[in-house]
């Protein structure tokens, strides 16, 4: 009996443990199933948000693809835009050169104790624009080749002012003064210009050996007191149809540093005593080599950007013995444009009748044996006769 009754509470005990294990087991089911619940919700959560911005990322970069994605048309509009700035930019800083060398060359004027016109002291915006400013160069000893000039193809008296007005053309002769200032040669020149008025006279002394520096300070002085689209040096001894010239012209208007002439490419001439003998011949490399590619001097035009150019930096361009070779010499590493138009250099007939005939009249004229046309006095009115424009084509032409 007490065998019994210790066997049953045994019994009894071992119920009641297996009562609090099930319910234990419960119990921390039920806990880590909520416990699981928890902790795998909140990577859900924020995988959700991290899609969230994923998605937003996705549609921004979408949205500035489409952006960029613009019609061609409003793009060429915009290209169209800043094309016309930099042209606006660029004339607007051709201005200041053209305001800056005017202001030199009164500087210099008042140091050199040099008259000064009122033109002179006009803003380039207060200028009137030219089309072309011609400069005849002659020398003390040439009045029989100006008359010769007056008499054929350079308008005298009204014409020439009508010329000016109308046309836009301005012609003068070129010459500086001689090594004693106010001597017989001088008031020779101002005896002829105040009968003709056609003269420029520049702050220089006159010599053959003094070419290049005349011409420096000619495309200088030119520049300053007249504004024009093209600058024009030709020989006292050339012959120029001045419509055709202008026609010529026209057609390079809108192009950027333009040189336009003849271009040739001599031979550089070491050999002392010869003609154009080439003083600094080491320079161009060995013995027989050439010049680079220049006008040659009998006429050439450039265009007002570099006649600019020169006005301003005239104080350190080089000068060489032949003042064609110096010019090109001055354009050498500048982003200019070498024009070659052999109509500036016709032969008197009957070369350049045969092209008159033909419809294609000549710019200028001249014989290359004697650089210009031989006896240019005796023979210039026969050259005009037979190989001029005739004397309305200028009045009938629009430039």
């Amino acid at each position: 009996m007490k065998e019994k009754l210790i066997m049953k509470n045994k019994g009894d005990q071992q119920a009641s443990r297996s009562l609090i294990s099930k319910k234990w087991t419960l119990f921390l089911c039920i806990g880590s199933f909520c416990a699981g619940l928890l902790f795998t919700n909140r990577p859900t959560v924020l995988g959700s948000e991290g899609l969230k911005l994923v998605s937003e990322d996705c549609d921004l970069r979408k949205l500035q693809i489409k952006n960029v994605k613009r019609d061609p048309k409003q793009i060429f509009g915009e290209i169209s835009k800043t094309h016309q700035a930099v042209q606006t930019l660029d004339k607007t800083i051709s201005s200041l050169e053209m305001e800056l060398a005017a202001a030199r060359s009164i500087q210099e004027s008042i140091v050199n104790g040099s008259p000064i016109s009122e033109e002179d002291t006009r803003t380039s915006t207060e200028r009137r624009k030219y089309l072309m400013v011609v400069g005849v160069n002659t020398a003390f000893s040439s009045r029989k080749r100006r008359d010769s000039v007056r008499a054929t193809w350079m308008p005298q008296g009204e014409k020439r002012k009508k010329l000016e007005e109308e046309k836009g053309i301005i012609m003068r002769f070129v010459i500086g003064h001689s090594a004693t200032v106010g001597g017989i040669l001088d008031r020779a020149i101002e005896a002829e210009d105040r009968k003709h008025g056609d003269f420029l006279r520049l702050d220089h002394v006159e010599g053959y050996l003094e070419l290049s520096a005349k011409t420096k300070t000619y495309f200088a002085t030119a520049v300053t007191m007249w504004d024009a689209e093209f600058y024009i040096k030709v020989d006292d001894d050339v012959h120029v149809n001045i419509a055709t010239l202008g026609h010529t012209l026209v057609r390079h208007r809108k192009k950027k540093r333009v040189y336009i002439g003849c271009m040739k490419s001599g031979p550089v001439l070491a050999q002392k005593g010869v003609r154009y003998h080439e003083p600094e011949y080491w320079k161009f490399g060995e013995s027989g080599n050439k010049y680079f590619r220049h006008a040659t001097g009998q006429l050439y035009a450039i265009s007002k950007d570099l006649a600019t150019y020169i006005a301003l930096n005239q104080h350190v361009l080089h000068k060489y013995a032949n003042e064609d070779v110096s010019l090109g010499s001055w354009f050498i590493g500048l982003d200019v444009e070498h024009i070659d138009d052999r109509r500036l250099c016709c032969g008197t007939p009957p070369d350049c009748e045969w092209k008159a005939q033909a419809g294609n009249a000549c710019v200028a004229s001249f014989d290359w044996t004697c650089s210009g046309i031989c006896r240019s006095v005796d023979r210039m009115k026969e050259v005009h006769r037979r190989c001029g424009e005739g004397e309305n084509s200028v009045w009938s032409s629009t430039f």
